[in-house]
Formats: C-alpha cells, sequence, structure tokens
C-alpha cells in the first residue's frame, strides 16, 4: 500500500474512530475531509423509518469510506444539538482528480450539499422535510415518516418538495465529473460563511458503528447494504453489534475492499454516451458506434477475467486503457463534431438505457459481459433508428417509434435481469 493511501485510511480512521466527549463545537470547518481515487458507488433506494418521537430531524444515509473500502452509513433520526439548527448532509465530489469528502455540518440554514438527490426532503437543494416555528420544529407531513407517533407541530406542503427536487435517476452520489453537474447558489454560499456546528456524538458514534459491520461494505453488499436506515442510533447498535461479532471483518476483506472499484471506466465511458443522447450532442447513429466500441471492449474484459481466473494482468489493464483512451476520444470528436438532433423521447430511451447500463457496472450489479451484451443490442437499436430516420427525412413514423419502443422494452428487460442474477459478486470485477 502506497504511503499516501496509508496516510488516508488513517485520516478516515480517526474521523470515524475518536468520540466527541463534549458538545458539538461552534464553527465547524467546511472543506474535505479525505479524498480517494475510486468513485463512491450509487445511491440505495430505501424507505424511511417512522419518526421515534418529536423533535428529531432525518438525516439520510451515505457512503462513507475506512480501513475497507466504501461503507453504508444509515439514514438514521437524530436530534439537533439545540433549537434553530438544520442539517445540511456531506457529499461527494470530484475535483482534481480524486473525489473528495466534505463533512456534514448543522447551522440556522442549509447549505450546499452537491446537489445530491438523498430524499425524504433532501432533494438537491436545501431541505423540504420541516422548519422551525417558534422554537419547535415543525415537520412536513408530505416528507416525513410519522409512523404511530403522534406529532402536533405538521403541516403539508408538497409544492416546496417539487421544487427543491434535482432529478438524479441514476442515483449518482457525488458532484463533479460525470456525476451531477450542479454548483452551489448565492443563498448557498451564505449559508456557508454562517456559525456551523459538527456532527453530534450520537452522529460519529453512529457511523462508528457502520464502520464495523462487514454487512454495510460496498465490497460485500455489492452497492445494497444490509441496514439501509434505522430510526435511531441505539436500534442500529445492536444490529451493528451482532454482526460484527458473528462475521467481523477481516484483513482479507481489508484488502478487497480498498481496491473494490466496480467497471469504473466502463461505467463512465456509458454514461457520457448516456449524456450525449440525453443533450442531443450526439445522434442515435454516432452513439451507434460508441456502443459498439464500448461492448467490444466489454467482451474483451470478460474474456481476459476468465481466462485469468477472474483478474486482468498489468499488460491486459495496459491494452484495456489504451483502447478506452481511443474510444474516449471518439466520444468526445462525436459529441462535438456539430452533428446534434433536438432531444426527444427516443434519444431519451437510448439515454436512459445505457444511463442504467453505467449504474449497473458502478455498483458492480452488472458483469462486463452483461454490458457487452446491453451494449450490442442497444447499438443495433440506435443503428436502425439511425437508418430510418436517415430514410425518412430525420423523422420516424407512429408505426417505427412503435417498433424501437418494442425493443428498447426488451432490452430494458434484459438490463433488468442482468442487474439482479448475483453473477457479479461471483464474479468480483474490480477495475
Amino acid at each position: 500500500m502506497s504511503l499516501r493511501s496509508k496516510i488516508r485510511i488513517m485520516l478516515v480512521a480517526a474521523f470515524i474512530m475518536v468520540p466527541m466527549l463534549t458538545l458539538p463545537v461552534a464553527q465547524a470547518q467546511i472543506g474535505v475531509a479525505l479524498s480517494i481515487n475510486i468513485a463512491p458507488p450509487a445511491l440505495p433506494v430505501y424507505e424511511q423509518p417512522p419518526l421515534p418521537a418529536p423533535g428529531y430531524m432525518w438525516t439520510p444515509g451515505y457512503w462513507s469510506y475506512g480501513e475497507a473500502g466504501y461503507f453504508w452509513v444509515p439514514g438514521v433520526w437524530a436530534q439537533p444539538p439545540s433549537a434553530g439548527l438544520l442539517w445540511t448532509p456531506g457529499y461527494w465530489g470530484f475535483e482534481g482528480g480524486v473525489y473528495g469528502w466534505h463533512r456534514g455540518y448543522w447551522g440556522p440554514h442549509v447549505g450546499f450539499y452537491g446537489g445530491v438527490n438523498y430524499g425524504f426532503g433532501f432533494g438537491g437543494v436545501g431541505f423540504a422535510g420541516g422548519e422551525w416555528r417558534g422554537g419547535v420544529f415543525a415537520y412536513n407531513s408530505a416528507v416525513a415518516n410519522f409512523g404511530s407517533v403522534h406529532v402536533t407541530n405538521v403541516y403539508e406542503n408538497r409544492t416546496i418538495v417539487e421544487q427543491t427536487t434535482i432529478v438524479n435517476v441514476n442515483h449518482v452520489s457525488f458532484n463533479g465529473g460525470v456525476g451531477i453537474s450542479v454548483h452551489a447558489s448565492a443563498v448557498e454560499m451564505q449559508a456557508a460563511n454562517e456559525r456551523h456546528f459538527d456532527p453530534t456524538p450520537n452522529q460519529v458514534q453512529h457511523e462508528s458503528f457502520a464502520a464495523q459491520d462487514r454487512a454495510q461494505l460496498a465490497s460485500v453488499n455489492q452497492g445494497r447494504p444490509a441496514t439501509m436506515a434505522a430510526a435511531n442510533v441505539n436500534e442500529y447498535h445492536s444490529v451493528a453489534q451482532q454482526h460484527a461479532q458473528s462475521q467481523p471483518i477481516s484483513s482479507a476483506d481489508r484488502s478487497v475492499g480498498r481496491n473494490y472499484n466496480p467497471n469504473t471506466r466502463e461505467a463512465n465511458q456509458d454514461q457520457r454516451i448516456a449524456n450525449g443522447l440525453r443533450s442531443g450532442q450526439m445522434t442515435s447513429g454516432e452513439a451507434a458506434h460508441a456502443e459498439r466500441t464500448q461492448s467490444n471492449i466489454d467482451q474483451q474484459v470478460h474474456d481476459d477475467r476468465e481466462a485469468n481466473g477472474g483478474k486482468l494482468t498489468g499488460a491486459e489493464r495496459q491494452q484495456i486503457n489504451g483502447e478506452q483512451n481511443q474510444a474516449s476520444r471518439q466520444i468526445y470528436d462525436e459529441k462535438h463534431n456539430g452533428n446534434t438532433v433536438k432531444p426527444n423521447e427516443v434519444d431519451d430511451r437510448e439515454a436512459n438505457q445505457q444511463q442504467r447500463t453505467a449504474n449497473g457496472l458502478r455498483s458492480g450489479q452488472m458483469t462486463s459481459g452483461e454490458a457487452a451484451r446491453t451494449n450490442e443490442n442497444q447499438a443495433n437499436v440506435a443503428q436502425q433508428v439511425h437508418n430510418e430516420r436517415t430514410a425518412n427525412g430525420g423523422a420516424l413514423t407512429k408505426q417505427q417509434k412503435q417498433q424501437a419502443n418494442k425493443e428498447e422494452n426488451k432490452n430494458s428487460k434484459q438490463i433488468y435481469n442482468e442487474k439482479h442474477n448475483n453473477k457479479s459478486k461471483a464474479a468480483k470485477e474490480r477495475d
């Protein structure tokens, strides 16, 4: 392990394991707590547990990083340090070739959290789950799950939820790069300069529990944590203790976790194709060309791994990287050659399928071999759409649209089946 990696892991361990013995410190520092070369997994989809009691506020789950790589910290209801404070979630941001973690904090207003849609009121901008009224927190019933708890300070505002929600259909968990392209607004920048408070001791303890829970490791759960959320810290504490006792994190887990990076380069290329289709910078014909290239590379990776017991040799990695560099230039050229189309429902459908393939690769739910098949199928559909548009002066007939949609439905089922057949875990693909 490099000295730089050791230092990063030591920093993470220090943040996770050192308990806070006093009240949260005022004027918490906003900055990058640690930097990682590997992108965090996609956000899992889960349900919010019921509110344990009035006065608790929702803090969404997130991917943290420790000695065994990425691990999921369950979303949890937490008590604020004092009345009038709101939680700004932490977020991963890609800059300078690395993914940096910006710690969350308490403050009078919600600041910038990367535009990441964590759900349950944290839709990417601000917080729509409630507000302070006269020293008492009032809950937005359009967001909060009360369960059987009787809450008197309640209101309903569905409009604000819609206004403050950033669409994130691919559940990307980071800002920048191929992630979410959102910058801090003037209001959010102003909030960053306000007086802040560090996470409470309970929140720090909560992350410490998750760091010791093997079932929360991305390399073990393939992006689907055993515990997505908890009603309170104590509830999850007992679960984490049971997991730690029955199957503690091993040295092998730490080695695998630090190198766990499911097909990031392949996923990024598919993501770029999806973005090109969605923006209109790539035509269906250009997408077909790029998808077929990716399919060939995916298949080559799959075949090389099969021949080497699931791994790639150094020479094979260099070869694949060279081919991906060429494919990257191809995608760039096709997105900037002036050939554009007005975004439409057919291109959006193609983009969504390509996006799902990228998500499957990034989360580890799809192997390179499976991605090769989906990319080939998408290339065939895209080429067909291109040929029919060319023959019809740039448009598709109603019958041709129906046919393309029918074929996309078949591809959609294929993608779903390949993401849920559990082959990815056995393959242990780490690029």
